[in-house]
């Protein structure tokens, strides 16, 4: 069956039975879209976390004490 030829019957249905067509596919191309969306951001975000910047204990502790002071004052 083609594309036209399903259209053309499915705007033959009673309106019920249109409305539930259209959520089992709006249902289905969701389901389908999640799936790529979550492969997607996922490899998107591969590395974003990697830091090039090469500090030492010391200076990680000092940030992170210049952090607390200002968001504490």
């Amino acid at each position: 069956m083609t594309l036209p030829e399903l259209q053309k019957q499915a705007l033959q249905l009673p309106i019920g039975d249109r409305w539930k067509l259209v959520q089992t596919l709006l249902e289905s191309l969701q389901w389908e879209t999640r799936s790529v969306v979550k492969k997607g951001n996922l490899s998107r975000l591969r590395g974003v976390a990697k830091s090039t910047n090469k500090l030492s204990d010391e200076e990680i502790a000092e940030d992170y004490i210049t952090y607390l002071t200002d968001k504490y004052q």
